[in-house]
């Protein structure tokens, strides 16, 4: 089961339940969006960047908007940038990305999708799926000037603070007709399937105005924008970064267990409004484990870990996730109740492969035994499933000094690392 089945709070107008979950931050046209909304259903649609083969933490909070949204009624349209990410968005980078093939640039959309589908019910008829290369990959370059560019003052776009702050070191050309591109998609979609909102972080402030001004002097018609803030934590970390980057959603780069354990971990002040934000969960239920205090906040960190896991990984992949993180942590903070053993640091440094490291615990007798384990994908190694008797364990593998081993759905190992 997906996770886009929303528990909410009847009567409110749809922008209250967005503002009172953390959803708002600016639009173009308050009042004016709230009449559209309370008149019936409006289309809207969201941008994904993909330059990366994986969404990771900051790609979401859109993603959650819209299917509160969508829930409400009203069609979200999801804007895979195939045309866009060929030049690269220069909002909130202080330098220009790195070009990618165009090759690379489809793959990371194949693999992309099946995330946000987790987020955004796409058997719905309403919700659609679309790919800005199919209009920006064909246009003639002089009429897109003479008929766009012609909308656009260069004054005015320096003084958003997208390319304020890339002036100081340098913003190319090519970056800088981002925003019309972006605009230009806001105004097919209008034409095309009578999109009437945009919606993104904040950072996206400055395009999202650029699109609305656009279709109002093409069309005459009016357009909304709507920008939900940048999260960070509360202890003043970006939010969503881990010791090996970015909290990314495909298993591969993060495991699902390292993925429970960070939402396990967050600051006690950030659990509320986490809870609101990355779960479908009442705003009461959020409201009421988020105001938990002393111990009883653990439990409230348990129960966002399992939801937001749930949401993005599975049902199955959470309770896996929950079943290592109380089998390590049993007893509080007391792991004696897990068997272990000692392997020195230089070990992992030289690398052990995985059917070596299973041998040397009590979760295989043998070599063999081990290597039947993996074949049958029955291994993980803090919570990511090993599925290649080849793969080799590295130092980098090791968190907070230990190795989590796992053999089928319940028997743990734990790896004590010493130098």
């Amino acid at each position: 089961m997906n996770g886009f089945q929303i528990n909410t709070e009847e009567q409110a107008h749809v922008l209250d339940k967005l503002i009172s979950r953390g959803f708002y931050r600016q639009c173009t046209d308050e009042t004016g969006l709230r009449n559209k909304m309370t008149g019936g259903s409006i289309s809207f649609y969201v941008g994904i960047d993909p330059t990366a083969s994986s969404l990771h933490i900051g790609h979401l909070v859109p993603l959650y908007a819209s299917a509160h949204l969508q829930n409400e009624g009203h069609q979200p349209i999801i804007l895979m940038g195939g045309g866009t990410a060929r030049i690269g968005d220069p909002s909130g980078k202080t330098k220009i990305r790195k070009l990618i093939d165009y090759k690379q640039i489809d793959e990371n959309i194949e693999r992309i999708i099946p995330q946000i589908a987790r987020i955004i019910d796409f058997e719905k008829a309403e919700a659609l799926l679309a790919n800005n290369a199919d209009w920006l990959s064909s246009l003639n370059y002089i009429d897109f000037l003479r008929d766009i560019g012609q909308h656009f003052s260069v004054n005015r776009m320096l003084k958003f603070e997208t390319y304020k702050q890339r002036m100081v070191e340098g913003l190319s050309f090519l970056e800088f007709n981002y925003q019309l591109l972006q605009s230009f998609d806001f105004l097919e979609l209008y034409r095309r399937k009578g999109c009437l909102l945009q919606i993104g972080g904040d950072d996206q402030w400055g395009n999202i105005v650029a699109g609305v001004e656009l279709i109002r002097r093409v069309e005459g018609a009016e357009a909304y924008g709507l920008t939900f803030p940048l999260l960070t934590r509360s202890d003043g970390k970006k939010m969503g970064k881990t010791e090996k980057g970015a909290l990314f959603l495909d298993p591969a780069i993060t495991s699902v267990y390292e993925f429970y354990q960070y939402w396990r971990n967050v600051p006690d002040e950030d659990v509320e409004n986490f809870l609101l934000i990355f779960t479908f969960l009442s705003k009461e239920e959020c409201n009421e484990l988020g105001s938990a205090e002393g111990t009883k906040i653990n439990s409230s960190k348990k129960r966002l870990a399992y939801e937001v896991t749930k949401i993005l990984h599975g049902e199955d992949e959470a309770l896996d996730a929950r079943e290592a993180a109380e089998a390590v942590f049993s007893n509080g903070e007391d792991k004696t109740g897990v068997p272990s053993s000692i392997i020195p640091r230089a070990d992992f440094e030289a690398g052990i492969s995985i059917v070596d490291l299973f041998s040397r615990t009590n979760l295989c007798d043998s070599k063999s035994e081990a290597r039947r384990l993996v074949l049958q994908g029955g291994a993980s190694v803090n919570g990511a499933r090993m599925d290649s008797i080849d793969a080799v364990i590295g130092f980098s593998e090791v968190k907070n000094g230990e190795l989590v081993l796992r053999a089928g759905k319940k028997r743990y190992f734990r790896i004590k690392v010493i130098e």
